[in-house]
């Protein structure tokens, strides 16, 4: 009786301290400046989907993108963004991390940031990247 009540426990235990985290802080446009367009710093260590989905999504936004080199400086634009991603396996290969970062005159302007390593058994950390990259990027750009 004692094995099995320990065993329940641990795995809600379990469960309860699996989580996903997402913490956005909106871009802010600096003042008097209307930037429409978004310089995006390649990075070659990101599965290649994931800069045209950012890429598509600013645009939809009215939004010109320039893509710059990997190693271009945040202040080489007015507004310049970075990002990174990461995937993972378990059962299946996901989106485990993804970041994107948005500078305007070289200062950071906004944040966006989807973390699910701590997910353990949560079934919902398996998104749709896709999906997941979008909804950052409307979070990060909401006008």
């Amino acid at each position: 009786m004692h094995f099995k009540l320990f065993g329940t426990f641990a795995l809600i235990s379990a469960l309860v301290a699996c989580s996903i985290k997402q913490d956005v802080i909106p871009v802010t446009p600096v003042a008097a400046t209307d930037v429409k367009q978004v310089c995006i710093i390649e990075n070659p260590a990101v599965r290649e989907t994931f800069l045209p989905v950012y890429q598509r999504n600013l645009e939809s936004k009215g939004y010109t993108v320039r893509i710059l080199a990997p190693r271009a400086s945040t202040r080489e634009c007015p507004m310049t963004s970075t990002y990174t991603a990461r995937w993972s396996w378990d059962f299946t290969i996901y989106m485990s991390i993804a970041e994107i970062t948005v500078y305007q005159d070289g200062q950071r302007s906004g944040y966006a940031k989807y973390d699910s390593r701590a997910g353990g058994m949560r079934l919902d950390k398996w998104v749709n990247a896709e999906q997941k990259i979008n909804e950052l990027v409307d979070q990060l750009f909401p006008n």
